[in-house]
């Protein structure tokens, strides 16, 4: 039988995440909505919870680029996958570097 613990995705230790892999999830403007809405919540949010324009499985793939670069934090509640913005652990290994790209991303979204 699985347990929670089996559910759960790996997360790579933060500091083992390379500058170019960050900027690599961060380029695409769908990654970038996720990052910025998780920041814009405050709290933690299920995967059918964000504004995305793009299918089920194509959204999958985004979270997985995100958790790879160590942005992101999944884990389960009940049946919802959850998502948390590793900002603390990402601010000491890149200190500021999120709340330029969120900041950023907040105005394109007023001004673009």
């Amino acid at each position: 039988m699985d347990t929670d613990a089996d559910r759960i995705p790996d997360h790579p230790d933060i500091r083992a995440v390379t500058l170019q892999q960050v900027l690599e999830a961060l380029v695409d403007p769908v990654r970038r909505s996720i990052v910025t809405q998780l920041s814009d919540a405050h709290a933690d949010v299920k995967c059918g919870g964000f504004d995305l324009p793009v299918s089920k499985s194509t959204a999958t793939h985004h979270f997985r680029i995100l958790r790879e670069a160590g942005l992101i934090r999944q884990y389960y509640v009940g049946t919802s996958r959850m998502n948390a913005l590793r900002r603390n652990e990402f601010d000491d290994v890149f200190p500021g570097l999120l709340n330029v790209v969120v900041a950023a991303d907040n105005t394109s979204l007023t001004h673009g």
